[in-house]
C-alpha cells in the first residue's frame, strides 16, 4: 500500500498534528541554554575539585551533572506543557564543552 494513503486517512480522521513553535538554532533561548550549561560545568568542576577529586574525576562528574541537568530540563518541558527541543539539548552540550575548555585552560 502506498504510504500516503494511511497518512491522508489519519489526517482526515484526526486533523493535522499541532503546530510547534519555531525553534531556530540561533535564538536567545539557545544562548541561555549554552551559558547555563557552561556555568554548571565550571561550577560543578570547581566544587568537585575542592572536595578532593582529581582533575579527571571532577571533569567526568561535571560533564555528567551538566548533561543530566540539560536533559532533565527537556524532560520537564515535555511533561509540563513546554516545548522540548533537541536543539536546546545541543546548546546544552555545546555549553558544557565550552565550560570544560575554560576549565582546562585555567588548570594549574
Amino acid at each position: 500500500m502506498d504510504p500516503v494513503v494511511p497518512i491522508l486517512l489519519w489526517r482526515l480522521a484526526f486533523g493535522a498534528p499541532p503546530d510547534r513553535p519555531p525553534d531556530p538554532w540561533f535564538a536567545p533561548d539557545k544562548a541561555k541554554h549554552f551559558v547555563a550549561s557552561a556555568v554548571i560545568q565550571v561550577g560543578t568542576h570547581a566544587a568537585l575539585r575542592s572536595s578532593g577529586l582529581d582533575y579527571r574525576a571532577a571533569s567526568q562528574g561535571a560533564g555528567a551533572v551538566t548533561f543530566v541537568v540539560g536533559a532533565g530540563k527537556e524532560l520537564w518541558d515535555r511533561d509540563h506543557g513546554g516545548h522540548p527541543s533537541w536543539r536546546d539539548l545541543a546548546a546544552d552540550v555545546a555549553g558544557g564543552v565550552a565550560g570544560a575548555v575554560v576549565v582546562r585552560q585555567t588548570r594549574p
